[in-house]
């Protein structure tokens, strides 16, 4: 029982990451004028959107409810960080603070998959996740990049 408590606490804390990841793609969608960030960001708050309901789904095979689902405090400090770029609407800005929201999804995904004996059951699917996640962040740094150029 207390494995399944642990593996249901690691998998809403991921979903709560990819939520608000999901909206913080969404707030900057909504920033960018320029058209091919906006459907870089869109394309992005949707993966965000259907991987958290992966994660929801399989946390409900686990038992797990959901009465108040909340951010997590880091992952949701790291999103924060998008907004204020995004108040001032510069790409530039709003691109380096969406690396470091990513940067700090993917560690969160490392920690959780370090225990693998609990997760076994969804290493694949976690792995997967993780990997888009990753493709993300290049993406965007390879944005970033050119921004600064």
């Amino acid at each position: 029982m207390e494995r399944n408590t642990e593996v249901i606490r690691d998998l809403k804390g991921l979903m709560n990451i990819l939520n608000d990841g999901k909206e913080g793609y969404g707030v900057a969608g909504e920033a960018t004028t320029n058209t091919e960030l906006n459907a870089l960001y869109l394309k992005y708050s949707v993966q965000r959107a259907g991987f958290a309901q992966e994660l929801r789904d399989h946390i409900a095979e686990h038992g797990g409810k959901f009465e108040n689902e909340q951010s997590s405090s880091e992952s949701l400090s790291a999103w924060l960080n998008v907004k204020k770029a995004i108040s001032g609407k510069e790409d530039a800005a709003i691109l380096g603070a969406i690396e470091i929201a990513e940067n700090d999804a993917i560690e969160h995904y490392d920690s959780v998959m370090k225990n693998i004996e609990i997760h076994k059951d969804h290493i694949v699917l976690l792995q997967r996740q993780r990997t888009g996640i990753l493709d993300a962040l290049r993406k965007v740094e390879a944005y970033h990049q050119q921004l600064l150029k």
